[in-house]
């Protein structure tokens, strides 16, 4: 959040400079004894610095407003949800940018997930919602576990299952007893596809329905008792709002970025990009080629 509005904020000096050049590229900005800095110098070392990003990035909100719309009621619930998660820093940012300008950039980011979104595939029966509880071996999962500590944590999972055989809450058994960090949102893992999680953990998850509980379940990690709380069985019946849910849970789980990029490549190679700034032709050259 904060590297795109500092990157954003020198496009608005960048291309504010730019549309003055015409007029004087020669005026001086500061005056020193060893010599002036121009406009035409600040323009020409703004763009060499971050010219090509931030072209690019204008370049790309310019497209995707052509088939995606942001409507005020989004970007203000958005802006809201920034606001509450940032705080303090959140303020600041726009104290020092202008609010106009911060929701320019919160609707540029929306816009690029809407077109994400688009991208992310939902099979069913490859994709779940699941809540887990943890009775972990050690803190460090990759040392070799003694029998004392195995011993330990086959005895607080067997408690768990205890309790939720008699009818207890899962949630409230997992916020109890689970070593897990998701313990404080009673286990919930949220949505996730396979390949996401260690073999014998996905193995159980994937053959449970909605609403059931694994039995225990052992992984490199400690003891498990599963809950899957929700399926993509029905996808294409469920309605947009439980889509973009699903979709946007998985998408979140994209670290390297490819389902973005694929998403904004396919928007630019429909778009028709022609770039006349020779330093710049070979701006969209990666996304453009077949």
């Amino acid at each position: 959040m904060k590297k795109s509005i500092i990157a954003l904020t020198a496009a608005v000096g960048i291309f504010g400079l730019s549309a003055c050049n015409n007029a004087d590229d020669s005026a001086v900005l500061v005056e020193t004894k060893a010599g002036n800095v121009t406009k035409d110098e600040l323009y020409n070392a703004m763009k060499d610095q971050a010219g090509a990003v931030i072209l690019k990035d204008l370049v790309y909100t310019k497209v995707l407003s052509e088939k995606y719309e942001v409507t005020d009621k989004e970007l203000d619930a958005k802006y809201e949800e920034m606001q509450a998660a940032l705080g303090a820093q959140f303020d600041a940012i726009v104290e020092q940018n202008g609010e106009d300008f911060v929701r320019e950039l919160l609707k540029s980011d929306m816009l690029k997930e809407k077109a994400a979104l688009d991208e992310v595939e939902v099979k069913e029966g490859e994709v779940v919602k699941a809540s887990h509880i943890l009775a972990k071996f050690s803190d460090n999962p990759t040392a070799e576990v003694t029998d004392e500590q195995k011993a330990a944590a086959k005895k607080k999972i067997e408690e768990v299952k205890a309790k939720l055989d008699s009818g207890e809450k899962f949630e409230d058994v997992a916020k109890e007893y689970s070593d897990d960090s998701t313990a404080q949102n009673g286990g919930d893992l949220g949505w996730f596809g396979k390949g996401r999680m260690v073999p014998e953990f996905e193995e159980a998850a994937f053959t449970l329905k909605e609403g059931e509980t694994s039995d225990i379940i052992e992984s490199q990690y400690g003891y498990h008792i599963i809950k899957v709380t929700g399926t993509t069985e029905g996808f294409d019946k469920m309605d947009q709002e439980k889509k973009d849910e699903i979709r946007r849970a998985l998408l979140q789980t994209d670290q390297s970025g490819a389902t973005l990029q694929k998403a904004l490549d396919k928007a630019i190679k429909g778009a028709d990009v022609k770039v006349k700034d020779k330093e710049f032709k070979d701006l969209f050259k990666t996304e453009a080629a077949e």
